[in-house]
């Protein structure tokens, strides 16, 4: 990514090299500070003969910007090999219609950097359009507040669980500066983005993505539109697809995976030909999540193909059940599995954690699910845990609570 990056940085660097282009708690630099570093790191690449990796595992001298690794929330991480031509669709995407970035603006970036949304949404978007970021090594709530104030934050990227934390600081006034909020890596619930929208006055613009995608369908900054149960619309140069089990596409309304054409795709996974040839078909990326697609063109969400729950031959999708959890007042969050089941095939299991100073038990909120849902949706079994594990990105790891059923 090293030269290709260069070449734009010195562009905004240019155009105003005594701005600042990133800002720290005690330090900042300004583009034309960042712009020699950047010219060095290029050099130094350069002397040391860099390669970037091809299909088959070897290097060669051109094609790829960079690896990023998947969080492995359902398995082992794989490393998505992701062109020049790929990692330049997506930072023009987060910054026009994702997020409508401006040069008068400022760009929290508290995510993690290795991971795609803190990358491209928090950093190198907005220093392609000659924002400033206001960099905060680790989420902490109290730090995230004194930086917004300090820096004079308009935007401010970040995971649902970031967005709860927030809520809980009696500082919510210092947010005076936040345009927007912008939520990805993991599911942002309608009921936190109206809640934060009543306490704080300011949009959370939600949205869909993955490592292997960036950013493939959102919600746009200057379009107010919105559904509560929809992710969005794919952003321009996107087509999507919905296909049923033999790849054909269902009528409009009919759940089917989605699939993904888009210019910021992936080329490949790192040293896995198969995994690649599963994923990759005739130019699609198949995602593994079942959706509906509106006459309107809203895309929602309904669960993962791998995910979904056969029980006694009836469908149940775990986002169906986790969204109810989320309604009880003591759940903080929910992640909701299949479990092996002697009769049914499989049964429907969920763990939970609480609010700070919250009380509820296993039947409680089984009871509460089962005066919401269908019969066979609700879960049979409930689970209460001190926090339930996430990755860096904040994506509950589903694959570790299968070892505790």
């Amino acid at each position: 990514m090293a030269e290709n990056f260069a070449r734009s940085l010195e562009a905004s660097s240019r155009r105003t090299p005594e701005k600042l282009a990133l800002v720290w708690d005690g330090g900042a630099l300004t583009f034309g500070e960042l712009d020699r570093r950047a010219e060095t790191h290029v050099t130094h690449v350069d002397a040391r003969g860099g390669r970037t990796p091809a299909r088959d595992g070897t290097t060669t001298e051109a094609g790829a910007a960079l690896i990023l690794y998947t969080s492995g929330s359902t398995g082992r991480p794989k490393g998505a090999v992701l062109s020049h031509s790929a990692l330049e669709a997506a930072i023009e995407s987060w910054a026009g219609p994702v997020m409508a970035l401006t040069p008068d603006d400022v760009v929290l970036a508290t995510l993690p950097l290795a991971h795609s949304f803190g990358l491209n949404g928090a950093l190198l978007a907005p220093l392609l359009v000659g924002a400033t970021v206001a960099l905060v090594e680790r989420f902490a709530p109290d730090r995230v507040v004194e930086a917004i104030r300090r820096h004079r934050v308009t935007v401010v990227p970040g995971v649902a669980t970031m967005f709860r934390r927030l809520l809980d600081t009696p500082e919510l006034a210092a947010l005076g500066s936040v345009r927007i909020a912008v939520s990805g890596a993991a599911p942002c619930p309608w009921e936190l983005a109206e809640r934060w929208r009543g306490r704080t006055g300011i949009r959370i613009v939600r949205g869909y993505g993955m490592t292997e995608l960036f950013r493939p369908i959102s919600y746009r900054a200057a379009d107010p539109t919105e559904s509560p149960d929809s992710i969005g619309w794919p952003v321009p140069g996107v087509e999507i697809r919905v296909v049923d089990d033999a790849g054909r596409s269902v009528t409009a309304g009919e759940p089917g995976e989605l699939w993904i054409r888009s210019p910021s795709a992936m080329d490949f996974y790192i040293n896995a030909p198969d995994e690649t040839r599963e994923v990759l078909v005739e130019g699609w990326f198949r995602t593994g999540d079942l959706a509906t697609v509106s006459a309107e063109g809203l895309v929602t969400i309904v669960g993962r193909k791998r995910e979904r729950i056969l029980r006694g031959g009836y469908s149940v999708f775990p986002p169906e059940v986790e969204a109810v959890l989320l309604t009880h007042p003591a759940v903080a969050e929910a992640a909701v599995l299949g479990m092996p089941h002697p009769e049914l095939g499989e049964d429907v299991a969920a763990f939970v954690a609480l609010r700070p100073g919250a009380t509820a038990n296993a039947d409680e909120l089984i009871a509460h699910c089962r005066d919401r849902l269908a019969a066979f949706k609700y879960p049979r079994r409930v689970t209460v845990l001190d926090a339930l594990p996430r990755a860096a990105t904040g994506k509950i790891l589903k694959s570790r609570l299968m070892s505790l059923l």
